[in-house]
């Protein structure tokens, strides 16, 4: 099996590992699975409705915990509805064969966040969300919880994505500085601290709309269907002309970054959750940026949007207040695609922007 240098593996040593049999799959993968520092994840035939999210804990698999906690089977091959505030757990066709040296790590797909959908992999023996341990060998199951809005999911689907990490990986805030001196990788003054600041943007250029509610009761979403639905029958706009907003607790929110964000070439980057200690709001449960993001010949960066959960108390959330970080990694090799128009990205250059189920304005 092939050895790589340490750092994030590219879009080009991933099919490296599936051409060597380290990742598999029930069927064959497409090429569009393959993303410049990631690959997608695909649902297996059955969901399982269970009492409670868990973790499989080491020595047991989930198949084992499946059983003390399964509450009914879904057949997803031709569709099924996952209903807002259950919990289902689906085999993914992909496994894995990791050698010893390699982890991965996982998150939801950037269009899957923005519905609220908290989706996450576990494994076998795994103590931890989205964590595949060092040198693991099995198969990959996703746990999905839609948080506002009941969705229909379908085999074959792509809530999910995966990168793997050989060695240190993490580009540490010195480096960083030197990075976006040389090459900036944020519009206006770098806030760096254990990775990049970003800040939350309610004071637009234009208007003075900041970002979007979700309603507490909507009709379904097919995930099937992009630029589909009109997005005022699944969500309420948030103006302001103050330059603050009101988050309300249990409420869900797509906002927008201040900055813009660049991901250079030979980076990866993932966001962080923020700490908890700035608010009773959480932003974005966990999201990789591919190489590329936000990157031009016009040096324009991209904003990056926001996904806010507020908790138990209201809280007001003012313009240029830091929200959350992005932690830089160093890739293995430069992809040979990048984020962008190479692979049709939807989300390159954007502002505001809902979930590509919506139609646009």
């Amino acid at each position: 099996m092939a050895e790589f240098p340490n750092g994030v593996l590219s879009d080009r040593q991933m099919t490296a590992m599936i051409a060597s049999g380290q990742i598999k799959a029930e069927t064959e993968i497409a090429n569009g699975q393959v993303q410049p520092a990631s690959l997608d994840l695909r649902l297996g035939r059955t969901a399982t409705r269970v009492r409670a999210s868990f973790l499989a804990g080491k020595g047991n698999t989930v198949t084992d915990r499946l059983a003390d906690f399964s509450m009914h089977q879904m057949d997803l091959s031709e569709g099924a509805v996952l209903e807002k505030g259950c919990v289902y757990v689906v085999e993914l066709q992909e496994s894995l064969v990791l050698p010893h040296g390699m982890s991965g790590a996982a998150s939801a797909k950037s269009s899957i966040g923005r519905l609220d959908m908290l989706t996450r992999v576990i494994t076998d023996n795994g103590i931890e969300f989205d964590r595949v341990p060092d040198g693991y060998t099995g198969p990959l199951y996703a746990e999905i919880c839609p948080r506002s809005f009941s969705v229909v999911a379908k085999t074959g689907q792509m809530l999910n994505q995966i990168i793997f990490r050989v060695g240190k990986t993490l580009i540490e805030d010195d480096d960083l500085r030197a990075l976006h001196a040389k090459t900036p990788i944020v519009s206006g003054d770098a806030v760096i601290s254990d990775g990049l600041g970003f800040s939350v943007d309610l004071k637009p250029a234009q208007g003075d709309l900041v970002g979007y509610r979700a309603k507490p009761h909507t009709g379904v979403i097919d995930l099937s269907k992009l630029n589909h639905y009109a997005p005022s029958d699944y969500w309420e706009e948030v103006h302001t002309s103050e330059g603050r907003i009101i988050l309300d607790p249990g409420a869900f929110y797509i906002l927008v970054s201040r900055e813009a964000i660049t991901i250079p070439p030979h980076c990866a980057a993932e966001m962080a959750p923020y700490l908890a200690m700035v608010g009773e709001f959480r932003v974005h449960y966990a999201g990789f940026f591919d190489p590329g993001f936000g990157h031009s010949s016009a040096g324009t960066g991209s904003r990056g949007v926001l996904e806010v959960r507020c908790h138990e108390a209201p809280f007001v959330l003012e313009h240029g207040q830091v929200v959350g970080r992005l932690v830089y990694e160093h890739m293995s090799e430069v992809p040979q695609q990048l984020y962008g128009i190479d692979i049709k990205s939807n989300y390159q250059g954007q502002g505001l922007k809902l979930s590509k189920h919506f139609r646009s304005a």
